[in-house]
């Protein structure tokens, strides 16, 4: 995956894969939308809280830009 891509289309693809997992989880399907969460969660643990802390963001914001858009967010800022 290029950094071009995920540039592009990282974060709107983010905001898909949550539609869609919240319209599961309305169905009674929880399972993709709390392992959505759950990995990102651990992402936010292993790299992106470092990622976030070299950048200025607080604990606070760089959890939730992993929350909501993993990798997507801190990759750009790591490899520029």
């Amino acid at each position: 995956m290029s950094r071009d891509f995920t540039d592009q289309y990282g974060k709107p693809i983010c905001v898909g894969l949550y539609v869609l997992f919240a319209a599961l989880a309305v169905r009674k399907k929880p399972l993709p939308l709390l392992m959505l969460l759950l990995l990102h969660y651990g992402e936010y643990k292993l790299v992106g809280r470092k990622v976030a802390q070299q950048h200025g963001y607080s604990e606070r914001a760089g959890l939730f830009q992993c929350l909501c858009f993993g990798f997507t967010w801190w990759l750009p800022l790591k490899k520029g």
